[in-house]
């Protein structure tokens, strides 16, 4: 859980929050249900509907009083008094419903949003230090758009992360020790001409020329597939491989493996470059072989509570108690010639972070949910005090369905995704714009190819597949990051025409009707919706709001006059600039770059 929130200082509903929580809990546990401010807090519902600004679900307090709910529920609401900042209290059902003074919130919002800035919607407070270690994708290849959902939500979860004061340091965690990596340098150390047949059938096509100008990721990850395939049938190719393996955990130099590791990786960085992803540390698996760090893990867990060694030679470990698979209930430790495998150099890796992290969290995809209750057990035979922090999602599944593979070679890979994005993106500037230069397009266009990937994949809720659909993820309506920076352009064109960039001086009472109202409710549940995405790293929570805030502007917008207003003319504008902020703040978090003009 983040530490140090601050939200009294940045939250405009903290004035009408902190004293309603208090009041709710103690009538609460007046009538039978004790139930504590910091609880009601975490229950309160800042959404809106037409029947209040806040309301708080009564039926499990009425369950815990011995009352029917919403008998309750109405008893509640008659032993509450008065609350600041509020104009009434109902109930509905087992609901409470919470009115608040529209131009007391408002003035709050619009003047905090102003005062903030850029710094709209996050903590002044400082919290606890966190490392990040996302995508960590071994270095074989280009990404395919089912690895890059675990950067897209590493990077936006960091990002949360620093806005609530977390100093937040970003990791990625190199393989190149295992397999995969062994794989790429096995078949690039032969000669072409020894190659199977199906691998050189994967690179035909390219002249010595043409290979050479391709980014590293792609011209050495193109075998990659053919390669695994041939493994599977061929025992003595696939020794060669476990022999570079084996070398290199024996600190044996296997030439160019380590120069096309890190070739292929820069390639790969690149790609996510283009999402806005970036890391601040690469972490190579073999570092910790080199320091000696898995040579102590491994002479601890050979003592562990429940180490065995096999017959022949092999040490593993029983976790029957665990509650893992029966099946993998046994863990390899090293393997009977004394290597090591992942698992145990993981455990250097995170006893690593420890030593420099209070907070670790691992994002991880659905197909590691069982390494990470072996890291866990593991750990736990180790009598370590800490575990890391698990966000685990769902797949990326390609149209025709199923999960996406580079072993198998049905993968949709995330430059051509991109590239495809950029000229749809394109085209829609071209039918909206005549007056702009191709420079202008093409600046548009990528902004808009990018955060049309990004937001598709991040909107979707981590225990949930993402269906990626390419005229869903570039539509410029509905749920979409297009949609959004439509929004914000659309708010930047009336403040340009209106000649105010940001303005400020506005009168509440002047923001009455329902869309202004909604608006400005909308608005100022932002840094809630921050402190919340942060304390349960449901990063899809952001994405949700971000598309509230713009649905809620373009009501404003078509139902509301803001240019031909008169008196309400200044703060209608000022409405639209507090809108366009926390858009723009809200983006900046999902890692979508906001545009002036589409």
């Amino acid at each position: 859980m983040t530490e140090g929130l601050d939200p009294a200082a940045t939250d405009p509903w903290e004035p009408v929050v902190a004293p309603l929580t208090v009041a709710v809990a103690a009538a609460l546990t007046a009538h039978g249900a004790a139930i504590d401010p910091a609880t009601v807090r975490l229950q309160l519902d800042r959404t809106g509907s037409e029947r209040g600004d806040l309301a708080l679900a009564l039926h499990r307090a009425a369950k815990l009083a011995g009352k029917e709910p919403a008998a309750f529920a109405a008893t509640i609401a008659a032993a509450l008094g008065p609350v600041p900042g509020l104009l009434s209290v109902s109930a509905t059902g087992a609901f409470l419903n919470f009115v608040a003074d529209p131009e007391r919130l408002a003035r709050a919002t619009l003047g905090t949003v102003f005062a903030e800035g850029e710094h709209w919607g996050h903590s002044r407070a400082l919290a606890t230090p966190v490392c990040v270690e996302h995508t960590s994708a071994n270095p074989t290849g280009p990404f395919h758009v089912g690895r890059v959902r675990n950067g897209i939500i590493g990077d936006t979860l960091a990002r949360v992360l620093r806005a609530t004061g977390a100093p937040v340091t970003t990791q990625y965690y190199v393989d190149d020790i295992g397999r995969q990596a062994a794989m790429v340098t096995w078949i690039w150390s032969k000669p072409r001409a020894e190659w199977p047949e199906e691998a050189r059938a994967a690179v035909a096509g390219a002249t010595p020329e043409e290979e050479a100008a391709m980014r590293p990721d792609l011209r050495y990850g193109r075998p990659y597939s053919a390669v695994s395939r041939y493994l599977k049938s061929h025992p003595e190719a696939a020794e060669e491989v476990a022999a570079i393996s084996r070398h290199l955990e024996e600190r044996v130099d296997v030439p160019r493996h380590t120069e096309i590791a890190r070739a292929v990786l820069s390639g790969m960085v690149a790609s996510l470059g283009r999402l806005g992803i970036t890391f601040d540390e690469f972490v190579w698996e073999s570092t910790f072989l080199f320091n000696g760090s898995v040579e102590d893990v491994v002479a601890r867990l050979r003592k562990a509570p429940h180490a065995v060694q096999e017959a022949n030679g092999a040490w593993a470990l029983d976790t029957t108690g665990y509650g893992l698979p029966k099946e993998t209930a046994r863990v390899i430790v090293t393997r009977a010639d004394g290597t090591s495998l992942y698992a145990v150099r993981d455990i250097a890796y995170h006893e690593e972070k420890f030593r420099r992290f209070p907070r670790v969290i691992d994002v991880l995809g659905q197909d590691h949910h069982l390494h990470a209750k072996t890291l866990d057990a593991m750990l736990a035979e180790l009598g370590a005090s800490r575990r890391p922090e698990f966000v685990i999602y769902q797949d990326i599944t390609v149209p025709e369905g199923g999960r996406m593979s580079t072993r198998q070679g049905k993968v949709v890979f995330v430059d051509d995704l991109l590239d495809e994005a950029v000229d749809r993106a394109r085209a829609e500037v071209l039918k909206r714009h005549d007056d702009l230069s191709g420079e202008e397009v093409d600046a548009i266009a990528r902004v808009v190819g990018a955060a049309a990937v990004r937001y598709h994949i991040v909107r979707v809720a981590l225990d949930k597949n993402v269906q990626f659909r390419w005229e869903d993820a570039l539509s410029f309506e509905g749920r979409s990051g297009p949609f959004l920076l439509y929004a914000y352009a659309r708010a930047s064109s009336l403040l340009r025409k209106a000649g105010a960039d940001r303005p400020t001086a506005f009168d509440p009472a002047r923001l009455a009707t329902p869309a202004e109202r909604a608006l400005v409710r909308t608005i100022a549940r932002f840094p809630e919706v921050v402190a919340g995405v942060a304390r349960t790293t449901h990063v899809h929570a952001l994405a949700g709001y971000a598309h509230e805030v713009a649905e809620e502007f373009n009501r404003f917008y078509e139902s509301t006059p803001v240019l031909a207003s008169g008196a309400e003319r200044e703060s209608r504008l000022a409405l639209v600039a507090a809108a366009r902020r926390t858009l723009g703040n809200a983006m900046a978090l999902l890692g979508l770059e906001p545009l002036e003009r589409m």
